[in-house]
């Protein structure tokens, strides 16, 4: 059966870049400190950053080895400025995130530029997230002729997983260990055919995972919120989140269930009653839900993707047809002589 790759350019240029720096950035305690190492990060001789680009490039020749995908889809960030804030009004969404540094913000222009040059479908925009396209696409497309997979490391993009969509979370080695002993039901040869430090998320792992399917998620960081988007949630509540989610399967069901009990005391003595003895909730979030309904509900809508963005492509114009002789000449742009030669080795 044909294969999609989805790839979340974003999340892995940002891991190629933080993983591939000078330990003299690394344990720099002031961005001005960074900024006077910015000379040791890899770079051509004209002076363009490439350490994210070069582990990128690395990293994805390995992946096309061992997966060899017929059809391949790169998705990016290009602002912070996308709709959650314009059109929601989330102004805090995502603004507790430093500025991106110089030398991994003009990666950013090269990479994508890169992709495109050599042929690959990449997809980014003003309004939208790189998840948005990437929740966009596997809405388009996926279905039981095509295996679909997303490659990310993030993980509210659990929510994209269904029976025909995967899950390839790049997770470090002792997650990845334990993640194979919790879950090696599949058997090792799956495990090898998977990409370096990629482990493999089906509907079913992702709720032993997070105590949720895939399409409850959004609903699931309503409420736990998530930090590294800046998405508030509803404070004192993530240890019960799970639990009600799993129950009551949306927000309305929930705020409904709060809403029958009509503000009698008595009633909601008895509700917060069946959530400790039948969802084993000990602290009653009923209070917190009540007081945060309306930053809940927005929330939801920050966390959850997009999935009707047009996409005016269709499936073939996306085969990974990548031109060769551009790949080596643009690779040879920027001095990566070493992978040159692995393209020639393919």
């Amino acid at each position: 059966m044909p294969k999609l790759l989805i790839i979340d350019g974003s999340s892995m240029l940002s891991t190629s870049y933080y993983g591939n720096l000078p330990k003299s950035i690394l344990f720099a305690k002031t961005e001005e400190e960074k900024e006077k190492y910015y000379e040791q990060i890899l770079h051509t001789s004209d002076g363009k950053y490439t350490n994210a680009m070069f582990t990128m490039l690395r990293t994805l020749l390995g992946i096309y080895k061992k997966v060899k995908p017929e059809y391949v889809a790169f998705v990016f960030d290009k602002t912070r400025d996308t709709f959650r804030r314009t059109e929601l009004g989330a102004d805090f969404y995502k603004a507790n995130r430093k500025e991106t540094a110089k030398p991994l913000k003009e990666q950013f222009i090269q990479m994508e530029e890169f992709l495109q040059e050599i042929g690959c479908a990449v997809f980014m925009s003003d309004d939208y997230e790189a998840d948005d396209y990437a929740a966009s696409l596997v809405e388009k497309f996926e279905g039981p002729d095509l295996q679909t997979y997303v490659l990310t490391k993030d993980h509210d993009y659990f929510q994209v997983v269904s029976e025909y969509t995967r899950m390839w979370r790049v997770v470090n080695k002792d997650k990845l260990e334990q993640l194979k002993k919790d879950y090696g039901f599949f058997g090792s040869d799956v495990y090898e055919s998977l990409p370096a430090n990629v482990f493999e998320y089906t509907p079913e792992i992702v709720y032993a995972e997070e105590g949720v399917y895939p399409q409850q998620i959004p609903v699931l960081l309503a409420i736990t919120g998530d930090p590294g988007d800046g998405i508030p949630g509803c404070k004192g509540v993530s240890s019960a989140a799970a639990p009600l989610v799993d129950e009551y399967k949306s927000l309305d069901e929930i705020y409904a269930a709060i809403d029958d009990c009509e503000g009698v005391a008595k009633k909601e003595k008895e509700l917060n009653g069946f959530w400790k003895e039948y969802l084993g909730i000990g602290r009653s979030p009923l209070k917190a839900l009540k007081t945060n309904r309306e930053m809940v509900y927005l929330s939801e809508k920050l966390a959850t993707m997009k999935r009707d963005i047009e996409i005016s492509c269709g499936i073939e114009d996306l085969k990974l047809r990548v031109d060769i002789e551009k790949l080596k000449e643009e690779l040879g742009r920027y001095e990566m002589f070493s992978l040159i030669k692995e393209v020639e080795n393919l």
